[in-house]
């Protein structure tokens, strides 16, 4: 719940900005307070009147009001809210933000705020993919800002991608996990999940039977003791936990480029199962079949994702990797330990007896420097809320 927490709200002026008017009514149906902004172009979009109706609060529209600005209201207005939200947040309104702008009244109250910003993109699919709005996004990230969304779909032009701003109820629950008060509160981690897809050519892959299951619920029990997450997944059959920053990837060295980015973190917890292989002769065209017989594929050693992190120069404090083994489980995952130079390994049977591998239920082994803890069976989920809490034990200083 949300009881008696200040929400600033900054609508942008997309066609998503329809979706801020059942936004606030879903955030003080929680008990929120929500004081709207809106831009010049959101009023293009939605009324001050509905906006203001739906709020139980006036509707700041101008810089340079006069009643306002007697009492220096931009900067009251950035200071006294728990949480900036800025949705719809449009590609011009991130870039005005990574180029720290003040040139009108949300830009301004973004750029004087000491408060944790949360942003929900929603632009065209050629504008998120355009290298200058990842650069800003990457700007933004750096500077601690936390993104919810986009969402895949089909947009208003027609065209389908990601760029379609994430439902109220999935930026309510990143609210409610950006305003979370528990052991993990004010701290950035980094969960990997799923598995990655290395191409053949361009309808075939290799892959493995990963759902992201484990990822995914790790990522939400972290949120839930108040973490700000930043959830890189590769194509999982689950979806994504509501209230990560959520970069999807298909390769592994779209999964190491993207965890690199998303440093610095207080924990990496890298729960992703990346293959180990690329296809060095991938074809640009589907391979077809002929008299020649079936095509020689070439084989190159992906990046070690656990490794490169557990070394880099701005190496989380705690780093986490995962085992999952069909033999020797305990030897294999703590030669794995030593050898990447990670802090825990956490070791499973996924042999297919166990009906681990893409089932809803987990049977682990921590391996630590001081040794090996068996955990009993349990489902994914309770495995994903005690690792939570041995990993919020552990920055705190107070390793179990």
């Amino acid at each position: 719940m949300l009881q008696a927490k200040r929400i600033l709200l900054i609508i942008g002026g997309g066609i998503a900005a329809y979706k801020a008017l059942d936004l606030i009514r879903r955030l003080t149906e929680r008990g929120a307070s929500v004081t709207p902004v809106l831009t010049r172009a959101a009023t293009e979009f939605v009324t001050p009147l509905s906006v203001s109706a739906l709020a139980g609060a006036k509707v700041h529209e101008h810089l340079f009001d006069l009643t306002d600005e007697a009492e220096m209201g931009h900067i009251q207005l950035s200071r006294s809210a728990d949480l900036v939200v800025v949705a719809p947040a449009t590609a011009d309104l991130l870039a005005r933000m990574a180029q720290g702008r003040a040139d009108d009244l949300a830009s301004t109250l973004l750029l004087a705020t000491d408060t944790p910003v949360l942003v929900a993109p929603a632009m065209n699919v050629r504008m998120w993919d355009h290298p200058a709005t990842q650069r800003n996004i990457a700007t933004l990230r750096g500077d601690g800002i936390a993104f919810v969304g986009p969402d895949d779909g089909v947009m208003a032009c027609g065209e389908y991608g990601p760029g379609r701003m994430a439902e109220p109820l999935a930026i309510v629950a990143a609210v409610e996990a950006a305003l979370a008060e528990g052991p993990l509160a004010g701290r950035h981690i980094l969960v990997t999940s799923g598995p990655t897809h290395e191409p053949i050519d361009p309808v075939r892959y290799i892959a493995n039977r990963s759902s992201g299951a484990q990822g995914t619920a790790i990522a939400a029990a972290l949120m839930a003791l108040g973490a700000r997450v930043t959830f890189v997944t590769g194509p999982a059959s689950v979806p994504p936990p509501a209230g990560a920053t959520v970069i999807r990837v298909e390769t592994a060295r779209e999964m190491l480029a993207a965890v690199e980015d998303a440093l610095p973190a207080d924990a990496a917890i890298l729960a992703a199962a990346v293959a180990d292989w690329h296809v060095v002769n991938a074809a640009t065209s589907k391979v077809k079949k002929g008299a020649g017989g079936m095509p020689a594929l070439h084989f190159a050693e992906n990046p070690d994702i656990l490794r490169t992190l557990s070394h880099a120069p701005n190496r989380p404090p705690l780093v986490v990797g995962f085992a999952a083994e069909t033999n020797d489980v305990i030897a294999h995952a703590t030669a794995k330990r030593a050898r990447k130079g990670c802090d825990w390994i956490v070791a499973n049977d996924v042999s297919p007896a166990t009906g681990i591998m893409g089932g809803t239920e987990n049977e682990v082994t921590v391996i630590r420097a001081e040794g090996a803890e068996a955990w009993p069976r349990m489902t994914k989920d309770a495995v994903a809320r005690r690792l939570a809490q041995a990993v919020a034990a552990a920055l705190a200083g107070n390793p179990d």
